[in-house]
């Protein structure tokens, strides 16, 4: 009898021990976010910051990861989504809040980040009015290791860009002076490998893990996010994208078919009957007003060419806006893009995240 308890005890404890060996094993792990430094071999069994870069943590896809697999929880998240570019596919990740009122008729928005690639903290921004307007929300983040200025700011149609090594910041100041005679770039004239193809694949991999019948989607931009996204409207017209707002850009490509890439569309495949499409997309120039020429955060571009466009963020915003106005009445073409100020904001993306929330979803069209 002895013998059979001590038996019995056994396989209790043998039953146990296996089923918390389990619970572990299906326990989420998570690393950081892509930063080249050695914490990118860390592994975390929570969410949040990682403690040596404050890069956002995402949980480790299994091997056989597919984004068909993909479902989406109420609440905040993230997901792994492999992307084109020029050399090779690799990953983004994207971070999302779905509300707690989600059904298929929710509205569905992109929000990109800033050059601080942290669409956490941009996704997190926007959980509010994620409640509030019943939003899903999206934020992706492109790592800077393996997409730099070119790949990032300026949406990978040009690569092998030189501008950190001819770029001089202005001690003091939130200013880089750029050599453009120095200046040197490849262009990259497949549109497969640029990045603004990515907004729809984010967009369909959503609707798809949430049963959504979305057909379009709102996109903002804030800084470097506001670069990417009037190229996005300019390079890509014909996406699925409904109002297009691109906040606080630091230098314009204009949609100037003379002046080359990247103040212009000069050598890229451009032409007048895509522009015309463009010209049709629902972009919002949308600025702050107090980011002028005493606005110290964010970093300003400097050159000769950047400065035709205005000394201050404000003023080449309506630089933009005014060149492509002119230009649209000379072909004739259909223009709906819009100038937007905010009031009392300068370069800050919490507020301008609000501002512009309420531009789109308290205030209409």
């Amino acid at each position: 009898m002895k013998t059979y308890l001590i038996y019995l005890g056994l396989l209790i404890v043998s039953f146990w021990s296996c089923k918390e060996s389990k619970k572990t094993m299906d326990v989420t792990q998570y690393q950081c976010v892509p930063c080249d430094l050695s914490c990118d071999k860390e592994v975390f069994d929570h969410e949040g910051k990682c403690p040596h870069c404050n890069m956002a943590l995402v949980p480790i896809a299994d091997e056989d990861f597919s984004i068909d697999k993909l479902t989406l929880h109420q609440g905040s998240g993230s997901f792994p989504m492999q992307v084109k570019t020029e050399s090779c596919p690799k990953d983004i990740y994207v971070f999302y809040h779905m509300p707690k009122n989600f059904d298929p008729e929710s509205k569905v928005l992109i929000v990109i980040p800033g050059s601080g690639r942290n669409g956490d903290d941009y996704r997190d921004t926007w959980i509010r009015a994620s409640e509030k307007h019943n939003i899903l929300v999206l934020a992706p983040i492109y790592p800077e290791p393996t997409f730099g200025f070119d790949q990032y700011h300026l949406g990978g149609v040009l690569t092998d860009l030189n501008i950190m090594e001819i770029a001089t910041p202005v001690k003091g100041t939130n200013q880089v002076r750029l050599d453009e005679s120095l200046l040197q770039y490849k262009t990259v004239p497949n549109s497969e490998f640029w990045i603004f193809d990515d907004m729809d694949h984010i967009f369909n991999a959503a609707v798809k893990a949430t049963g959504s019948h979305a057909k379009t989607y709102d996109v903002f931009g804030h800084s470097a996010g506001g670069q990417i996204l009037h190229r996005f409207a300019i390079f890509h017209p014909e996406s699925k994208a409904n109002r297009i707002l691109t906040g606080n850009s630091g230098f314009y490509t204009l949609p100037d078919l003379e002046h080359p890439l990247f103040f212009g569309l000069g050598e890229s495949p451009i032409n007048t009957k895509s522009l015309r499409k463009s010209f049709k997309n629902k972009l919002v120039v949308f600025l702050g007003e107090k980011d002028n020429a005493s606005e110290t955060g964010g970093t300003l571009l400097l050159s000769p060419t950047a400065n035709l466009q205005g000394h201050h963020r404000l003023e080449r915003g309506h630089y933009f806006y005014n060149f492509s106005k002119k230009l649209a009445d000379s072909l004739q073409a259909d223009f709906q893009w819009k100038l937007h100020v905010v009031p009392g904001v300068g370069h800050e993306y919490k507020k301008m995240s609000a501002a512009a929330a309420e531009y789109l979803y308290s205030l209409g069209d």
